[in-house]
């Protein structure tokens, strides 16, 4: 588990990093705009790529500290044991979805690659998207699919 730890927390790094970095080149586009009458050609485009890799890279640590959203309002009176089977399943489920949402990402970004396809004004090559999204999304699969297997610290195995 101290790998996928260490995995997870060097996304979530990246992540605000690259979110860091689209704050910075927005601002200097809209003081651009509002000052000097020139702007960044292409922000949004860009601004919408590294949002896009930025949410799947949060996707391991938000996983690995359970910061999902849970509705209780059904297991509010439900044993411990019952809960934290209930737990265990669910994080099988977003094991797979995010199996899935991988496999399929990795397919979509084979397509961009061979179609070419890039963002309209900067030509940006819409594979590198899709490839930096692929390992995150399968990161969150792994740290899923370990809790799935995994006892909670005081939980009964």
């Amino acid at each position: 588990m101290r790998a996928l730890d260490t995995l997870a927390r060097l996304c979530a790094l990246l992540a605000g990093s690259l979110l860091t970095a689209i704050t910075v080149m927005t601002c200097a586009s809209v003081l651009g705009r509002n000052l000097f009458g020139a702007t960044l050609a292409g922000d949004f485009e860009l601004t919408g790529v590294a949002t896009g890799l930025a949410i799947a890279l949060f996707m391991p640590w938000c996983q690995l500290r359970r910061g999902n959203i849970i509705v209780d309002f059904f297991t509010s009176r439900a044993r411990p044991g019952t809960i934290a089977l209930l737990d265990r399943l669910g994080a099988l489920l977003v094991a797979t979805v995010m199996a899935l949402l991988a496999w399929r990402t990795l397919l979509g970004g084979l397509n961009a690659w061979g179609n070419h396809s890039g963002s309209m004004l900067m030509g940006f090559p819409d594979w590198v998207v899709y490839a930096g999204m692929v390992p995150p999304l399968m990161l969150t699969a792994l740290i899923a699919f370990y809790q799935a297997l995994t006892p909670l610290a005081g939980e009964a195995p």
